[in-house]
């Protein structure tokens, strides 16, 4: 770990928490997206905790599809190596509402075929532009979500394409260096993802990051989950607040 980052990651994290900060400036010629600016809630009381402290939300997408069964361990991990401070916990949040401009990461996974609403569309690919970020899996390598996902992307990012991503990429190469992916079952698919202005703003695995090791009531049957999972997650996180 490099200690340098670490202390960077600490001091990012106090401006990290409302993506809408990064609005006024890039967006206040637009008047639909100053709109939706006004409406942000105070970050100081997004989930209850302190605005110093970093906090990652679970969507609720779909009308009332929520991730499930992915392991929110990877933020005590990220306390515990870096000077990351993180809540302990996701906090569910609703795709549609304007609180997913509070939060630096949103969590989006699942299985099973959905469809986005107009207005969650919408709303995310704001949130992306704005400096947000998301992390998406599928759950246990579901390939009915994985098309629905693709799908989705496709109808909201009409210009950025979901690219793999190697492993020289920032992504692998902040709190810790990941040199490979190891599954369950044999040599992983490349994590994907799309670019704005040249940050990454979605992060895509098909063979999940789920973790389900460390949770209950879930497992990966039949899936080809990342084993290195939380190493990754965690290196996901400290890239939201310093890219």
């Amino acid at each position: 770990m490099r200690r340098s980052l670490s202390i960077l990651c600490l001091l990012v994290a106090f401006a990290a928490l409302s993506v809408s900060a990064h609005a006024p400036g890039a967006d206040s010629d637009k008047p639909d997206n100053a709109k939706v600016a006004s409406r942000v809630p105070d970050p100081k009381q997004i989930g209850g905790e302190p605005d110093s402290v970093v906090q990652v939300a679970n969507l609720v997408y779909a009308g009332v599809k929520s991730s499930q069964c992915f392991s929110d361990h990877f933020l005590i991990e990220a306390e515990r190596t870096t000077a990351i401070s993180t809540s302990r916990r996701f906090h569910a949040v609703k795709l549609a509402g304007d609180e997913v401009y509070g939060y630096p990461l949103l969590i989006m996974t699942g299985e099973g075929d959905f469809l986005l609403p107009d207005s969650e569309r919408e709303n995310l690919r704001r949130y992306v532009q704005r400096g947000g970020f998301l992390l998406a899996s599928a759950g246990c390598s579901s390939q009915d979500w994985d098309r629905a996902f693709r799908r989705e992307m496709a109808t909201i990012f009409t210009e950025q394409p979901l690219v793999s991503l190697d492993l020289q990429h920032p992504v692998f190469h902040t709190a810790s260096d990941i040199t490979e992916l190891r599954a369950k079952h044999g040599k992983p698919r490349p994590l994907e993802g799309i670019s704005l202005d040249g940050r990454l703003g979605v992060l895509y695995s098909q063979d999940g990051l789920n973790d389900t090791a460390h949770t209950q009531g879930c497992c990966c049957c039949g899936g080809n989950e990342i084993t290195n999972a939380i190493d990754v997650n965690v290196n996901i996180l400290a890239y939201t607040l310093t890219y």
